[in-house]
């Protein structure tokens, strides 16, 4: 166990590694166009030159490169051409907004979709099994784009229950929380519940399974302690894929509400060519998805222990 947790954290921090050379090249490796798009395109060329001097661009390559990781290492970002202020006092808070966000999706999504995933894949082909499907199907097949418009409709134009924009101006404000969580939780559910119902109903028609039925174990024991943890490896993996995509696939939703989370950050500082936050998002984004997939890999040994000493 402990020697594939080593290997695991090994290709993370290698991963990472390769990926913050590439966007160095990408981002930084021009010293003209980095301080075009800190000073803007109508700064002179003197006060570039003085501000390429100043930061250090006119050292080799390496030694910029250097420098850069090791100011990521202990989270000095730069400045935001955008807020005019450190990335890290704007990256932070907006992360801990996404978070906040992200648990709630993942509070009602997982165990809603589990659990309907499991119903449908024990009855294989009855009613129950073709509503949960069908309505997988159709929710998941609906943008974020489209639900939020036919929600805010609903529930703030029509019923005028819910607010229509979550910008938490007075504090923070649960009510505001609900509607994009549930534009997230309507999305993502019927994904998690297919790849749900199609595991739990390969497991069921599995020889073991009917052997523990045919030895007359009672079925609460047979799903819970034989079907269920057999069934859940490949959901785990789309639910650890997912803490990705809520990271930085939440534009649409935070910009529609004008939620200020780490979606409409990079959004934000994309529309602005505000590189130093560009850069922050892309290493942060990076390093939570290496990070949830080494979890994901190493959570494979308890719920497969034919792979634990691989």
């Amino acid at each position: 166990m402990l020697i594939l947790i080593s290997k695991r954290i090994g290709f993370m921090i290698l991963t990472m590694l390769v990926v913050s050379v590439v966007l160095f090249l990408l981002l930084e490796y021009s010293p003209g166009s980095v301080a075009t798009k800190v000073l803007g395109p109508y700064s002179s060329e003197e006060a570039r030159q003085l501000w390429l001097e100043r930061h250090g661009y006119f050292e080799p390559l390496w030694y910029r490169y250097g420098a850069w990781l090791g100011n990521f290492l202990v989270g000095d970002f730069g400045d935001s051409v955008r807020f005019r202020v450190p990335v890290s006092e704007v990256l932070w808070p907006r992360l801990w907004n996404t978070a906040i966000l992200g648990f709630w999706t993942f509070a009602i999504m997982i165990p809603l979709s589990l659990i309907l995933g499991v119903l449908a894949g024990m009855r294989e082909g009855s009613r129950l099994d073709r509503i949960i499907s069908v309505g997988s199907i159709i929710t998941t097949s609906v943008p974020e784009f489209a639900s939020t418009v036919l929600l805010s409709a609903i529930f703030v134009y029509g019923l005028k229950w819910l607010p229509g924009t979550s910008s938490m101006t007075s504090g923070f404000d649960f009510m505001q929380l609900i509607l994009p969580v549930m534009v997230l939780i309507i999305y993502d559910f019927g994904y998690v519940a297919r790849m749900t119902r199609a595991s739990m109903a390969e497991v069921m028609t599995s020889h073991y399974i009917r052997t523990a039925i045919l030895k007359g174990l009672p079925y609460r024991q047979v799903i819970m302690k034989h079907a269920l943890r057999n069934a859940l490896i490949a959901p785990f993996t789309v639910i650890m894929l997912q803490i990705n995509w809520l990271l930085s696939g939440v534009i649409v939703v935070e910009f529609f509400f004008a939620y200020k989370g780490f979606g409409a950050l990079l959004l934000e500082a994309s529309l602005n060519q505000d590189l130093y936050v560009i850069e922050a998002c892309a290493m942060v984004a990076v390093f939570v998805a290496v990070t949830s997939q080494t979890i994901a890999d190493i959570g494979y040994t308890y719920l497969n222990p034919r792979i634990r000493f691989t």
